[in-house]
């Protein structure tokens, strides 16, 4: 997915689409907000800096200038987006001998290929977080949001919102309509995701943006119930907000993951990009990261910050199944699009 990294503080820089320049042996392409220091802080412990940074908006973007001939060393994109990436050339394999984290990958994330070494590990992961119910416990009790039909009810409408954003979306309307598991869905089972999501259209409020738009649309009461990331109910929860976050819907919950492709051709110096994802994966990094709303892909480093601390930034263990947002076919991301589209324009 798009994640979803949208920090106020860098717009300015992120505009202008370059942050200051730093290590100039490397350049990772990333969503603004990723150059916080504490994210990889064992990296300037060595270097002496933080790498160079240039911001995209989305991943689409960020594809079609690399495409373009712009030229980075290490990109962060979520993991839906590496099909197309593979195919296009212009990422290589990373040596998993050189990943320090590497047997602490959590299986459930990247795939029990990846961790077999059955297959060329294109795609590292680094953070991931949930996509889940947020709802309002004032107006809606936690029986009304025990199924992703909450969606569906005609009680709620206009009072619902779901991402701007095609993989949440399907990830959302998979689960609903019983399937937990995208990689393997049929083309009738991607049908009836689409004339679900399809179905729910009318009842929303708005398909929202950013975080903090969200924030503001329940903070003023015209969104009880939304499907959104967990840093949403972190941030309004610290506002004093009367706020839930139900990842133990019957259908079950979703989680989204990030990570970092290694470029082709790259210009700058190939030790410092292990030097950076192994840095992005240690467990230093792992509360900073949580912080940010994001868990580590190093199950480890997760583990020692405590399942009270990772219940509280909802990221505990739940008992329903989990849809992973693996990579998918370009063929069915494409169709997942393209219908997207359409439905939200009222087709």
């Amino acid at each position: 997915m798009t994640k979803k990294m949208l920090f106020s503080t860098v717009a300015l820089m992120a505009m202008s689409g370059v942050a200051l320049a730093q290590d100039s042996e490397l350049t990772v392409f990333d969503y603004s907000g990723f150059e916080e220091p504490g994210y990889h802080q064992p990296y300037i412990d060595q270097h002496g800096a933080s790498p160079s940074f240039v911001f995209f908006g989305d991943e689409d973007e960020a594809f079609q200038r690399l495409v373009s001939g712009f030229k980075s060393d290490v990109t962060h994109i979520c993991a839906g987006s590496v099909p197309r990436w593979q195919e296009s050339g212009i990422i290589e394999p990373w040596d998993q001998n050189r990943i320090a984290a590497f047997d602490n990958l959590d299986a459930s994330l990247v795939g029990q290929d990846v961790l077999a070494g059955t297959s060329e590990l294109f795609f590292l992961p680094t953070d991931y977080g949930t996509t889940a119910i947020t709802y309002n416990t004032e107006e809606v009790t936690a029986e009304q949001v025990a199924s992703l039909q909450v969606f569906t009810d005609p009680a709620f409408a206009g009072r619902l919102s779901i991402p701007d954003n095609v993989d949440d979306a399907y990830a959302l309307a998979y689960l609903a309509t019983g399937v937990t598991d995208w990689t393997k869905a049929t083309d009738a089972e991607f049908e009836a995701a689409t004339e679900w999501l399809r179905s729910i259209h009318e009842n929303l409020r708005t398909y929202w943006t950013d975080p903090a738009e969200l924030g503001q649309l329940m903070a003023s009461g015209e969104v009880l119930v939304a499907w959104a990331w967990n840093e949403v109910p972190v941030a309004l929860a610290d506002e004093g907000f009367p706020v839930g976050f139900e990842r133990n819907t019957v259908e079950g919950t979703s989680v989204w993951l990030c990570g970092y492709v290694n470029m082709v051709d790259a210009p700058g110096s190939e030790d410092k990009a292990y030097d950076y994802v192994n840095a992005m994966q240690s467990e230093v990094s792992a509360q900073p990261l949580l912080d940010g709303g994001f868990g580590t892909a190093n199950s480890a480093a997760l583990a020692a910050l405590g399942a009270g601390t990772l219940e509280a930034n909802g990221l505990g263990e739940v008992t329903v199944p989990v849809l992973a947002q693996l990579p998918i076919s370009n063929d069915r991301r494409e169709a997942q699009a393209e219908a997207f589209v359409r439905i939200k324009s009222g087709f």
